[in-house]
């Protein structure tokens, strides 16, 4: 007969005695070499004895028919299998929350003076605790009644929710924690000098935890295997235990991978408090290559009183960190290796700097000496001697290097941090692709009506209305665009792990909850994401900068519904299916984090209130200047977010009443509504591109109008033309609206000085007009047509276009938004002497169209200076004055003077 009970049993015992294996060798460490037991060991005692328990039951049921099929399982033995298997699921959650609080309280316990990474610690703390606890109580309460979890036979009244279900469901924040647990303490490791091989050790120690999530990996395959046999294409995700659903053979590999987690878990945690017995038992495992500070027992001081205090070999540590830093002459000989082999010291440090014996050390203090630290490893030891400055200690963090000021960058120095953010906006035009195509799917598998499925749409903008105010703009104000692009990141990678208990579940409520943390993550990113652009490098080029960056983010929205139609979801017509597509949110997910990381390193540039006040008041009177009594900065801002909220709502409701236009105007099309929706995006991001080009002719603003004048029009024939006419305008409509918003957010931006951070958080939370406008156009599609239906469309193009028109019949509107020439804070340049007879110009505004009537500010640094001939008279210099003025080629020609 089939039988799993064997390998179950023998792996799991196995895995579990190497755990307890290393759980005491941390305790023997921590007793008999750092002579102290902390809370994160006692909490790792509780996590063993949870494990014990765990283990244990698992290894119980084996014994009772656990990995056998339900006919060869004798009936006798199944209330006590159903106990063993209940207790086996109640204490999987507390086990792994104990684990990990364990290494979240080392990380708090071992770090002082790092407020961002110990906020980060109490935020996993909490989402560790909060969450391990609310599955806790899910997996007691399984049933209703709850003894019918574990009685025999199944009451005919109670109702349970299958065990891998509830497993799969909480997948996601298994490894959530998993990834932070081990991103957490990178950022500072590999930014320490320290010896090469002490600094690899390290990384290696807290880098265990990589395993923990290839087991959660791994069981989760197990798991959806698991519920895939028990045919839950036929019966649904919500499955009842009982007698002949065979779930004692199904889930007993699941149930061997959820130990192995576990108790992988337990070793991980247990690795770095190893490093004490390993540094006494193999000390040139962890003393560096170079070391040279050994001494003879011939140098050995005969007076070196034996009981005398002892400290870690601190020029070991500290030699490498500068040259600066290196003592005159050899270390003191009561320091050195031998003596220290002779003692046992009492205490940390010397008598030059006394220490407090309970006070908090730095995190890597415990962990990078390169001998093992003979006292308590929680005390605030800096090894100082008299031969050293008290402030040097065992570590140091490396300073990056700040990156110069995006307003001060040229366009050639801008291309490559604008490249790397081009990256954010391929990935949400991918991710919004996706998600499109995927609630398709969803709505036609649990068969949603339009507004249910509008309601998905609607939340992902949603999370536009509440991201960009509450998180965007806070942490882009306090701690720039850095911080901002990694928050977004981590948020939007949530959301998509939340897809997996959506997809389980066949959630409609948790597709609404992953649709939204979606949407709020990518609106935080768009928060930063759309302003570094426009901002990095001289502000004359910014709508085009922005306009190809928005472009790349089209041809992602692009790709996305092609792979997800014809790849991904191709065969997604059942619950199963759908469950199979959470690996690509997986992959997804895996890729935020590992961006997230990434930019973390990445010397990215910001551009601080300071400086952007500074640039701002290069064009104060411009900027200063009224309208009815408004200053016409604000002016133009409040349009401006009055125009992207409408602009936004049309653009989503063309795309999500394209399928049933075309199929109105064209209903024998060869082609499908699919197919038209993917030449639109395609138009849509060469539309982008085309707008960037123009610019090169054409001011901003000119472009803008003529754009919102296409929209009107090419809306306004959608309504009055049917067959192959009506689709071609409904194109036309996806052209002219592609590169409006660029120019309408870079616009926006101009002059808002300090305050330009807050402004781009106004733009990007206009967004969320995409989340209520769709509803209107399908209730006027159901009370007057589609056509009719459009007129919806019209009117939100016309509402947005009152801002063009604002730019462009107002003269100070005019003023203020039309790029100047170099535009951005140049460095100071030396300069031998100042050049006579050139002529300047007044720094007013002389654009007259596009880039080409202003070359000097795209070759700024490459055309040579042009002064007059000294021989000249007036008259002439007048002309010549006059020729430059007139604009065309010699436009830019005359320099400007450096800032």
């Amino acid at each position: 007969m089939d039988n799993h009970r064997t390998e179950v049993l023998v792996v799991s015992i196995a895995i579990f005695v190497l755990a307890t294996l290393f759980v005491a060798l941390r305790f023997f460490s921590r007793i008999f070499i750092v002579r102290r037991l902390s809370v994160h060991d006692y909490l790792m005692l509780i996590a063993w004895i949870l494990d014990f328990g765990f283990s244990f039951s698992l290894f119980y049921a084996c014994s009772k028919g656990l990995g056998l099929h339900d006919e060869d399982i004798d009936n006798s033995a199944r209330p006590s299998l159903n106990r063993a298997n209940y207790a086996f699921t109640v204490l999987y959650n507390p086990a792994l929350m104990a684990v990990k609080s364990s290494i979240l309280v080392f990380y708090l316990t071992l770090t002082s003076g790092e407020k961002v990474f110990r906020y980060a610690n109490y935020v996993t703390l909490l989402v560790v605790n909060g969450a391990g606890l609310a599955l806790t109580l899910v997996n007691v309460f399984q049933c209703r009644p709850v003894g019918a979890a574990f009685a025999f036979p199944t009451p005919a009244d109670a109702h349970c929710t299958d065990i891998l279900t509830i497993y799969l469901s909480s997948s996601p924040v298994n490894i959530a924690t998993d990834l932070a647990i081990l991103f957490l303490p990178n950022p500072i490791l590999t930014k320490m000098r320290l010896p090469r091989k002490q600094k690899i050790i390290l990384v290696i120690t807290f880098s265990f935890g990589f395993f923990v999530a290839i087991v959660d990996v791994i069981r989760i395959a197990y798991l959806q295997n698991a519920a895939t046999s028990r045919q839950i294409a036929l019966r649904g995700i919500h499955l009842q235990d009982g007698h002949g659903d065979d779930i004692n053979w199904y889930a007993s590999l699941s149930f061997m991978w959820s130990v192995i987690e576990v108790n992988v878990s337990v070793m991980c945690a247990c690795v770095p408090s190893l490093k004490p017995l390993v540094a006494r038992i193999i000390p040139k495992m962890i003393r560096d290559t170079d070391d040279s500070s050994h001494i003879t027992p011939a140098e050995q001081p005969a007076e070196a009183p034996a009981e005398s205090p002892q400290v870690p070999d601190v020029p070991e540590m500290i030699e490498p960190l500068s040259p600066t830093l290196s003592p005159p002459g050899p270390p003191p000989r009561a320091e050195t290796n031998m003596n220290r082999k002779n003692s046992i010291p009492s205490g940390s440090g010397s008598s030059d700097s006394p220490k407090e014996p309970n006070a908090p050390v730095g995190m890597m203090e415990f962990l990078a000496a390169p001998e093992p630290i003979l006292q308590d490893a929680e005390a605030n030891t800096t090894a100082t001697s008299t031969s050293y400055p008290q402030s040097i200690t065992f570590f140091d963090f490396v300073n990056m290097k700040t990156p110069t000021s995006m307003l001060k960058l040229s366009n050639k120095e801008s291309i490559a941090p604008i490249a790397l953010t081009t990256v954010l906006f391929f990935l949400w035009g991918f991710a919004y692709g996706l998600l499109d195509i995927l609630n398709n799917q969803f709505q036609e598998i649990v068969r949603l009506d339009s507004w249910r499925s509008m309601g998905l749409h609607a939340v992902y903008f949603g999370g536009y209305l509440v991201g960009p105010p509450f998180v965007g703009r806070t942490v882009l104000k306090h701690w720039g665009f850095k911080a901002t692009f990694i928050t977004g990141l981590c948020i939007y990678a949530c959301g998509t792990m939340v897809f997996w208990p959506s997809a389980v579940l066949t959630s409609y409520s948790a597709f609404i909850v992953s649709n939204f943390i979606v949407g709020f993550g990518l609106a935080v990113l768009e928060t930063a994401a759309n302003p570094f652009i426009a901002l990095c490098g001289p502000l004359e080029n910014s709508e085009i900068r922005l306009n190809i960056s928005q472009g790349v983010q089209a041809i992602g929205s692009v790709l996305s519904p092609l792979l997800a139609k014809k790849v991904l979801f191709r065969d997604v017509t059942h619950v199963s299916a759908l469950v199979d597509v959470q690996w690509t949110y997986l992959g997804i997910a895996l890729f935020d984090v590992l961006l997230a990381l990434a930019f973390y390193y990445l010397p990215i540039p910001e551009a601080s209130d300071e400086d952007l006040q500074e640039l701002a008041n290069r064009r104060e009177s411009d900027n200063k200047a009224k309208v009815v009594g408004i200053p016409v900065v604000w002016l133009t801002l409040g349009l401006g977010v009055w125009s992207q909220f409408f602009y936004v709502a049309g653009q989503e409701v063309i795309s999500k009443s394209l399928d049933v236009f075309i199929k109105n105007a064209q209903p024998h099309s060869t082609l499908v509504s699919f197919d038209f929706l993917t030449i639109g995006h395609t138009v849509f991001a060469v539309g982008r591109f085309l707008a960037a080009f123009l610019q090169w002719f054409l001011k901003p603003r000119w472009i803008l109008l003529i754009s919102y004048l296409g929209m009107v029009i090419f809306s306004v024939l959608c309504m009055k033309t049917t067959g192959s006419s009506a689709a071609a305008m409904a194109m036309l409509v996806y052209l002219f609206e592609s590169g409006a918003f660029s120019i309408i957010f870079a616009i926006s931006l101009r002059g808002t000085a300090q305050h330009t951070k807050t402004a781009a958080a106004l733009l990007t939370t206009a967004i969320s007009g995409g989340a209520c406008f769709p509803f209107a156009q399908y209730a006027a599609q159901l009370a007057g047509g589609v056509s009719f239906s459009y007129s919806v469309l019209v009117a939100l193009f016309c509402a947005g276009a009152i801002f063009p028109l604002y730019l462009n019949l107002v003269p100070a509107a005019k003023k203020q938004v039309d790029p100047v020439p170099n535009e951005y804070l140049r460095r100071h340049r030396r300069r031998s002497r100042v050049k006579q007879n050139v002529i300047h110009r007044e720094k007013e505004n002389p654009s007259q169209g596009g880039v080409f009537s202003r070359r000097r500010s795209v070759l700024s640094d490459l055309l040579p200076a042009f002064t007059l001939d000294h021989h000249s008279d007036g008259a002439a210099n007048q002309r010549k004055r006059s020729t430059v003025a007139q604009g065309g080629i010699m436009h830019d020609l005359a320099p400007w003077p450096e800032s």
